[in-house]
């Protein structure tokens, strides 16, 4: 292994007041390293005021801080201007920000949405209440058992009236990568936009929206080792200009009357009232500690345990992977079945074990329907995991059906 300590779980305290604990759950959130924890605790010590609003020296040391949060996520994803990073609670603020406020000012009677139907509910309920609300038709592009989708899949559902395209750059459940940038590809030679659900590729892998071409991204801080309770949306500048804003309020007005009021420019026009300074400056501690280690680095590291975990589990019988059984479709995520346990009891015989993961469906009910499972377990990796972590699920794995009472 070549990762530095600062890439090991020396960083985290959670691991030093649960000793012996195995943490496989962070697709649902990671554990927070200790430079982002000082970076709060030093905005709430040493910088608290609040932004944008005083004069005096520390509001301007809180906007200072805010606003290099917003420069450090900018040149972290690639955006042309900070101008098209608009700080949320998380991607569900974030998906939500655009079917309010772009769904609702362009999409009209008979348009059409598209979504993969494996997105989280994040990235699919919005846009079933805002074609409900429009009149609009919501349909969805279906993968593969496999979990793949095609560029011919593609470009057969998408039609002249196919305004916006919904899809996750990695799945959540099945954790395979989307070939995004060359589906924004087909979806702008459609006129359609196209925006993607970040939650699981941007803390894990490197992401620059220019490259891909995305038209609007969505991704949580408390997933990429940030405070929860801070979000980003990027949106390209000339699509933000045009939308009116989320929320009315104080700080995303210009001038204000009895009859009327001027927005606020870019960003701040989607930032009403006042903002969650403290975790802007966690979010900009945790994308300095994830440059410090690599993200290229990372991804190599959680590979390498991805492929480890699954080729020991397709060796224990009545094991089912959900998607692919390759290491290299699934970004450090796998969810399985095991013959005739509960995906409920099966985490709890790895709670007993001192093991975290995940059981149910994942906030994606209409995937597992579409693949005839009601529900599932899953185990999901981040840097700080290692090969005993890997090795203490595998032997837990290999007992869950004995300890439920079932043989083998």
């Amino acid at each position: 292994m070549k990762m530095n300590k600062a890439g090991l779980k020396a960083d985290f305290p959670v691991f030093e007041a649960y000793p012996g604990l195995v943490y496989l759950d962070s697709a649902a959130t990671v554990q927070k390293p200790y430079p982002v924890l000082e970076a709060v605790r030093k905005y709430y010590c040493e910088e608290n005021a609040n932004p944008l609003r005083g004069l005096y020296e520390l509001s301007v040391k809180a906007t200072e801080a805010y606003e290099n949060a917003r420069e450090a996520v900018r040149r972290f994803i690639g955006a042309k201007s900070s101008r098209e990073i608009i700080f949320t609670r998380n991607a569900t603020e974030s998906l939500n920000l655009i079917a309010y406020c772009w769904g609702r000012a362009n999409l009209r009677e008979g348009d059409e949405l598209l979504v993969s139907v494996s997105e989280h509910h994040s990235d699919l309920l919005p846009w079933q209440q805002l074609a409900r609300e429009k009149k609009a038709v919501l349909k969805y592009l279906e993968c593969d058992k496999q979990g793949k989708y095609t560029a011919d899949a593609l470009k057969a559902a998408l039609t002249p009236r196919t305004r916006l395209f919904a899809i996750a750059q990695v799945s959540n459940v099945i954790g395979r990568e989307n070939p995004v940038k060359q589906f924004a590809e087909i979806c702008h030679a459609n006129g359609t936009l196209i925006v993607c659900d970040g939650a699981q590729s941007v803390p894990h892998m490197p992401v620059d929206v220019q490259a891909l071409g995305v038209d609007f991204l969505a991704f949580s801080g408390h997933k990429m080792y940030a405070p929860m309770g801070i979000g980003v949306l990027y949106g390209r500048e000339e699509l933000l200009e045009e939308m009116p804003p989320f929320l009315s309020g104080g700080e995303m007005i210009e001038y204000v009357t009895r009859e009327s009021a001027t927005f606020a420019e870019l960003p701040h026009k989607f930032e009403a009232g006042t903002v969650n300074a403290g975790g802007a400056a966690g979010l900009a501690a945790a994308v300095g500690y994830l440059e410090g280690i690599g993200l290229d680095e990372a991804e190599r590291r959680e590979s390498e345990l991805t492929a480890l975990a699954l080729e020991e589990m397709k060796r224990i019988p009545h094991i089912h992977i959900i998607g692919s059984d390759r290491p290299e479709e699934h970004k450090g995520i796998i969810s399985f079945t095991v013959d005739d346990v509960h995906p409920h009891d099966v985490a709890a015989v790895f709670d007993a074990d001192g093991i975290a993961i995940r059981a149910g469906h994942h906030c994606a009910q209409p995937l597992h329907q579409y693949l005839g499972v009601q529900s599932s377990a899953r185990l999901s990796l981040a840097f700080y995991n290692d090969e005993d972590d890997i090795r203490r699920f595998t032997d837990t794995l290999k007992t869950v059906r004995r300890r439920m009472g079932f043989g083998g």
